[in-house]
């Protein structure tokens, strides 16, 4: 198969069916290689989807064209040659998928009418895995041989390397049945694949070279699992679920697809726990709506929504046709990622000076919004992405999370092309950018840089420092731009009768503003310390530093070693907010703050609690559903315990909810400390001991 992309068929379309289901072959075939062999897709799966039903379409209203190899009728993609084949004694065939509620009842529709109007008794649903579908055979409860699904009729020897997958048991119970064939998912957790791209940035360090790394769960757990050494594959740390029976020898008399799931799990093997049989369409519909608002609540990613004909008799009755059963349907959610042209990629600069570049977007939509602009993070990552503009891109958006740009479609690369540099100047003052050896960001170090001036002040009146409200971007951008303030402090003198001046100021909203102001005054320390955005000062390391010192004072007095010696910090977080303390535009910043009247000393510790945590250390990463993260850390520190922002050989415990950042769950890993859930927290609020 070529190597070279074909036309993507978006411009300059041929005229007549038959032409353009053979540029439309072409396309594909050149996708489905890079997809199902080469584990590196260049164009998301709603793209792929998008040219294949175009063929169907026209395949649909011209059934004399179609062919036996057209890719309506085939399964999956070629074999890679480098692995052993296994002829699958029976097919492991694909899917046909529905975009919507309409094309679910319609598939529904045409099972009932097959079935001569026989109701369905019931739809079994099951999460859609993102990864790559395997067959495992036992004999005699011995795992034998592991296949992918390779064409649906001929698979790959992937048997060495399903052998070091955790999830996967060598063994099952001795009532097994002589020879059991199970499929399923082989994929990758999102933290295993956060941990593996830490990892991947920890090499690149030590090598003193730029770190490749890793672009989704999916590519990489099935890149894993072709590895020629099954050692890599080990390290990896893949998953997998079942959800499928092939050959059965001596097996169970089974009656449906949700009595087989059980089953299933009940010899060993990994059956997903969100699989519910369901009554009516629906009620799938209902479910579908469920599963995709907590599409991010999971440790893994899924594209859709499995439905099956829940009783195998009517499965058998059903049958299927040249690439799918009719007694099954995926259900794809919508895309979160699509392919737009890159227009330009520009540098932003922040309330610190990091200069952040980010891509300016022909819009799409993707994750059900429109995304115009997308996070490129820093200046290597521009690099290593090697994303220019003029590119066709890929762009990623999950949940409320900053869309990204995952890398270009090289294929489709214009020949004029150069590669993107970063800028030597801040493009809002002038002044030169500077990189220290060793750190990822760029800096614009003028002090006085207007959009540093303005982003300090934004944070300083942010919810989870000052909260001052009726301080919005705007009225801050007029403060600055009028000269009324050119710090935090100016805040507290600001002349409010002058905002009268101003046609967007009225006599309610000056005196909110003032009334805002004024109560900003009664902040903890610990809000005001998050507030000045002292450097590696983050909102649980500003409450810590707090607690630690107790006063203003006690922290501008403190020396490097006292830093130092508090939970979490270290030398060059010590040295860090040592130095800034003693800045002399800092100093003068503390002096006029202090004469202000703000909170300068910290709050009394609640003690009411029993001490069930004295003297621990216990860190808490991503989101917990009974806690806010100032509510977790105060739960600990009433308790006795500590909570800094960062995992030491200290630390007690990791608690981790959703979305837990990948470095603490790695270290916590490596240094031995045990890491739980919220249930498990809360039993440590309580006894102050680990679960056993």
């Amino acid at each position: 198969m070529s190597s070279e992309s074909p036309d993507t068929g978006d411009v300059g379309k041929p005229d007549g069916p038959a032409a353009r289901i053979a540029q439309l072959k072409a396309v594909i075939a050149y996708h489905a290689e890079r997809y199902y062999e080469l584990d590196d897709p260049e164009i998301p799966d709603a793209d792929y989807d998008k040219l294949l039903r175009e063929l169907i379409e026209i395949e649909r209203t011209h059934p004399d064209l179609i062919t036996t190899d057209s890719p309506s009728q085939v399964v999956g993609g070629p074999r890679n040659e480098t692995f052993a084949p296994v002829a699958h004694e029976m097919p492991m065939m694909s899917l046909h998928n529905a975009f919507g509620r309409e094309e679910l009842s319609a598939w529904s529709d045409r099972a009932v009418k097959r079935l001569e109007d026989r109701p369905v008794p019931a739809f079994a649903t099951e999460l859609k895995f993102d990864g790559l579908a395997i067959s495992l055979r036992y004999e005699d409860g011995i795992l034998v041989q592991g296949a992918t699904r390779g064409d649906g009729r001929v698979g790959e020897d992937v048997t060495r390397n399903v052998m070091t997958i955790a999830d996967i048991p060598h063994r099952l119970p001795a009532d097994a049945p002589r020879v059991l064939e199970v499929r399923g998912e082989v994929y990758m957790r999102i933290s295993a694949f956060q941990a593996l791209n830490v990892r991947q940035v920890e090499l690149a360090e030590a090598a003193g070279r730029p770190p490749k790394l890793f672009i989704n769960p999916r590519n990489t757990a099935a890149g894993s699992l072709r590895q020629k050494d099954a050692s890599i594959t080990a390290e990896r740390k893949l998953s997998f679920f079942c959800y499928q029976l092939g050959v059965v020898d001596n097996g169970p008399e089974l009656t449906s697809h949700t009595q087989t799931l059980e089953w299933l799990g009940s010899l060993g093997l990994p059956v997903n726990e969100h699989s519910l049989s369901l009554a009516s369409v629906e009620a799938v519909a209902d479910r579908i709506v469920e599963l995709e608002s907590a599409r991010h609540d999971f440790d893994y990613e899924f594209d859709g929504v499995v439905i099956k004909v829940d009783d195998l008799g009517l499965q058998a009755e059903l049958g299927a046709d040249a690439k799918a059963p009719r007694w099954a349907i995926a259900y794809k959610l919508p895309p979160e990622e699509a392919t737009t042209t890159l227009i330009d990629i520009e540098v932003s600069i922040g309330p610190s000076g990091q200069a952040t570049p980010f891509a300016r977007l022909e819009t799409v939509r993707v994750g059900g919004v429109d995304v115009s602009t997308a996070t490129l993070h820093n200046q290597d990552q521009v690099a290593v992405k090697d994303v220019r503009p003029g590119d066709t891109v890929i762009v990623r958006r999950a949940g409320d999370v900053i869309p990204e740009v995952v890398g270009p479609v090289m294929s489709v690369r214009p020949d004029d092309s150069s590669p993107w540099r970063f800028p030597k100047d801040c493009p809002v003052c002038g002044q030169p950018l500077v990189r220290t050896d060793g750190v990822a960001a760029t800096f614009c170090v003028n002090f006085h840089c207007p959009r540093q001036i303005r982003g300090r002040i934004e944070h300083f009146a942010s919810r989870y420092a000052m909260d001052i409200e009726w301080l919005g971007e705007k009225n801050v951008d007029l403060f600055v731009s009028e000269g009324l303030v050119s710090d935090v402090a100016d805040l507290y003198s600001l002349d409010f009768d002058k905002l009268l001046e101003f046609e967007r100021f009225g006599q309610k909203l000056v005196d909110n503003l003032r009334d805002a102001v004024e109560a900003s005054k009664t902040r903890p320390l610990g809000n005001l310390l998050f507030g000045l955005r002292i450097p590696e000062i983050g909102q649980v390391n500003a409450q810590t530093l707090a607690e630690a010192f107790g006063s203003l004072t006690g922290i501008t007095g403190a020396s490097v070693e006292d830093l130092a010696a508090v939970d979490g910090f270290g030398d060059v977080i010590a040295q860090s907010v040592h130095n800034w303390f003693r800045r002399p535009d800092t100093v003068d910043l503390i002096d006029r703050l202090v004469a202000a009247g703000l909170t300068t000393t910290a709050a009394e510790r609640d003690t009411s609690q029993l001490q069930t945590l004295a003297g621990q250390v216990v860190v808490v990463s991503g989101t917990l559903d009974g806690f806010t993260r100032d509510g977790a850390r105060e739960a600990i520190v009433s308790r006795g315990g500590k909570s800094p922002g960062s995992v030491s050989k200290k630390t007690m415990a990791l608690v981790v909810g959703a979305e837990p950042g990948a470095s603490k769950v790695s270290k916590a890993d490596s240094a031995g400390v045990p890491i739980i859930d919220e249930a498990a927290f809360m039993a440590l609020l309580d006894t102050g001991r680990l679960p056993t």
